[in-house]
């Protein structure tokens, strides 16, 4: 029998409404409590996907029905809150980044070893199975010694400019996903970073002094290298592929269509479905399978496998991606 565990989840706004219908479809977890310090929006994403409305953090925490915190609020309140969720003796499944300064992270961890508690932070395409399959198979060694990564990773459209605000910059908000995906399959962590942006789509992302358009380069210690390519537009559709080279072969993912059926006939060659529209479509199985682990792992008291220390390594590799664009020069991830 599934064992099952109180979820509490903290925020209501775009993750929220994605973790919300994921944590109620799981077998093993329960929603207890939605919280937001306003309780009209707690009590209308209650309705939504169950739940009690919470407004008092005291009160969620002292909840004995609450065994676990899903913290999906926004990025700038994930600190505070971890803070006081270890406090409490909860265990924590955070959405990504930690926060956007490695200073900030680092009191995270410091709190996290002085009280510890089941933690793992919502890398969530690690769980995607195409993601995870190539991974697994490049650890059985299908194609040799690794060489090459590389990630394409482009978007429908530019986010509000609202959002680019207060997202910490393209590489901390968007690149920081292909860079733990990419060290999770490597192994390894990068020894330096080579990248270039541009603005080429939306003038007003240009105007806050971020890009648009980003290539980057990690130079791996074992000597591989690892390239990242992403777009916030991209006409047709939401592009997401991995390759893996190696000295004895390559592996690739390929994108997920609506349609995955490639049609021939008397008016065309070949004819493919659009590409799913963006990470809420694609990625949505992942999402279910980022809290099976961590159900798995708070109940069999294991650690997650996506750590905070996971956090702050791509945390470090994405500000010193950001610092090598703006510089013009190869920079050296502080890993602290």
């Amino acid at each position: 029998m599934t064992k099952q565990l109180g979820i509490a989840l903290m925020g209501t706004g775009r993750m929220a409404h994605v973790y919300g219908p994921k944590i109620s479809a799981h077998p093993g977890l329960s929603l207890e409590v939605v919280y937001n310090p306003r309780r009209s929006s707690a009590e209308t994403a209650a309705a939504q996907y169950g739940g009690r409305p919470v407004d008092d953090l005291d009160q969620m925490l002292a909840d004995p029905r609450v065994d676990a915190v899903v913290i999906a609020t926004p990025t700038d309140t994930h600190v505070d809150y971890i803070l006081r969720v270890a406090q409490a003796g909860k265990p924590i499944y955070c959405e990504k980044p930690l926060d956007q300064t490695l200073a900030r992270v680092d009191q995270a961890l410091a709190a996290l070893k002085e009280t510890p508690v089941p933690f793992m932070l919502g890398f969530n395409r690690r769980f995607d199975p195409d993601n995870a399959a190539l991974r697994a198979a490049v650890r059985a060694g299908e194609i040799g010694r690794v060489t090459m990564l590389m990630s394409w990773s482009r978007e429908p459209a530019p986010p509000p400019i609202a959002y680019v605000r207060a997202s910490g910059g393209y590489f901390v908000d968007a690149t920081i996903h292909d860079i733990d995906l990419l060290c999770w399959i490597a192994g390894e962590r990068p020894v330096e970073v080579q990248a270039a942006g541009s603005c080429m789509f939306d003038p007003e992302i240009g105007a806050e002094g971020d890009f648009d358009l980003t290539m980057t380069t990690l130079k791996m210690p074992s000597g591989a290298l690892v390239h990242i390519n992403n777009s916030r537009y991209c006409s047709y559709g939401f592009d997401q592929r991995l390759e893996a080279l190696g000295d004895r072969g390559m592996l690739q993912t390929e994108n997920h269509r609506d349609d995955p059926l490639v049609r021939w006939d008397g008016t065309r060659t070949v004819a493919r479905a659009p590409l799913k529209h963006f990470f809420l479509e694609r990625y949505d199985q992942s999402f279910y399978n980022a809290l099976d682990e961590f159900h798995a792992a708070v109940t069999s008291g294991r650690a997650p496998s996506a750590t905070a220390e996971d956090g702050r390594a791509a945390l470090a590799i994405a500000l010193a991606c950001a610092r090598s664009a703006k510089e013009g020069r190869a920079v050296a991830p502080d890993y602290g």
